[in-house]
């Protein structure tokens, strides 16, 4: 007998508009016009780092355009494949609407996830800093073992990697990490990382083979846009240039390519050392600062937990949002959510879409009780 699936249909329907609006599709389709105008003109490209900005505006509008347009086709083909099925008794094409069904829902949890991050800065690229915290060698190990599965993280995601600054341990692990990621909604994404991370597992420095509990803090902040202004003056300003000790190629360890800007008014230091080019370290370098900079103002003007990193906190007991159990069990738990999973082996090999997304989708529920209850007072 075959099975009528108008209903399941007509909510894929529903789904996808209700995503549409919220998004705002419509105006997105006039945006895209204007942009399109707007990259036209003559002389659009004299002015370098405007122009790529208008481009990239452009293509996330179309992106979100051009994935509401397919999923909607996607489900008309489903609906009269539905139709055909059941005027003709045919269970293989049945069968095809089925699968189909399954497949769209699929691509309409994805779009989904993409109406929770429409915050200004929520589609920019997002600068990671990984720093050991407390537990020694053993963090500076953990830090590279992060840094790994961020890595992986944005490979699965087919996201791009800039490495800034990687320095090695004293002995082993890594002294900082500090990365920018490439790609859609990469920030608002990521930024379900920030805070700190607790590790426990037998360590591997201890000759007597005691468990060993370490922490490495995530800072994730957003790669600012050049019509967000920062005070940001070359008098306040110390650069140093010094030879790498980093990869990046031959001449990295030979030539002063390295970079470090210090913010004497704050005290902020950032360092850039994997670019062969002493100029390309230093535009790297004043790009990280300026997101540390505007997180600084963001703090001042709304005197409230910090967005754009997470909750301020020691790298140290008490304070993390995930513990990494890897003995006596094997168990990933994120504090805020409670999503668990005993696969510690697939989370440190990258697999952290389900912290991430369930992250987020945590943040959006509470946030709709919040309003909720705002509205119920």
């Amino acid at each position: 007998m075959i099975v009528d699936r108008t209903r399941e249909i007509a909510e894929l329907f529903r789904r996808a508009e209700d995503t549409a609006r919220y998004l705002a599709i419509d105006e997105k389709r006039a945006k895209i016009a204007a942009l399109e105008g707007e990259a036209s003109e003559v002389g659009f490209w004299e002015d370098q780092s405007a122009a790529q900005s208008v481009m990239a505006e452009l293509a996330l509008a179309k992106d979100d355009v051009e994935s509401y347009q397919s999923l909607i086709l996607a489900i008309e083909d489903v609906e009269i494949s539905n139709e055909l099925a059941l005027a003709e008794d045919d269970q293989e094409m049945a069968t095809e609407v089925e699968t189909g069904i399954r497949d769209i829902t699929k691509r309409l949890d994805a779009f989904e996830v993409s109406t929770w991050f429409t915050g200004e800065l929520d589609s920019r690229d997002a600068i990671i800093t990984i720093l050991p915290g407390q537990g020694g060698l053993e963090a500076q190990d953990w830090s590279e073992m992060l840094f790994k599965m961020y890595l992986k993280y944005a490979a699965l995601k087919r996201w791009k990697v800039d490495i800034h600054d990687a320095s090695s341990g004293v002995e082993i692990g890594i002294d900082r990490a500090v990365f920018t990621v490439h790609g859609r909604n990469a920030y608002g994404m990521l930024s379900s990382e920030a805070g700190v991370h607790r590790l426990v597992r037998i360590s591997p420095t201890d000759e007597k083979k005691r468990r060993q509990t370490t922490f490495a803090g995530v800072e994730v902040l957003p790669v600012l846009p050049q019509n967000i202004e920062v005070d940001l003056r070359d008098e306040d300003l110390r650069i140093d240039v010094y030879r790498s000790s980093g990869p990046g190629g031959q001449s990295v360890n030979t030539t002063d390519s390295a970079v470090r800007i210090t913010h004497l008014p704050t005290g902020i230091v950032v360092t850039c050392q994997n670019e062969k080019s002493q100029m390309k370290n230093k535009e790297t370098a004043m790009t990280i600062l300026r997101s540390r900079l505007f997180e600084i103002e963001e703090q001042k003007r709304r005197e409230e937990l910090d967005r754009l990193r997470g909750v301020k906190q020691d790298i140290s007991w008490g304070s993390q949002i995930r513990n990494y159990v890897l003995y006596p069990y094997q168990l990933v738990k994120d504090v805020r959510t409670g999503i668990e999973t005993g696969n510690v082996e697939a989370v440190l090999d990258g697999q952290i879409d389900d912290f991430v997304v369930g992250y987020h989708r945590w943040r959006v529920s509470a946030g709709d009780s919040s309003a909720q209850s705002a509205k119920a007072t």
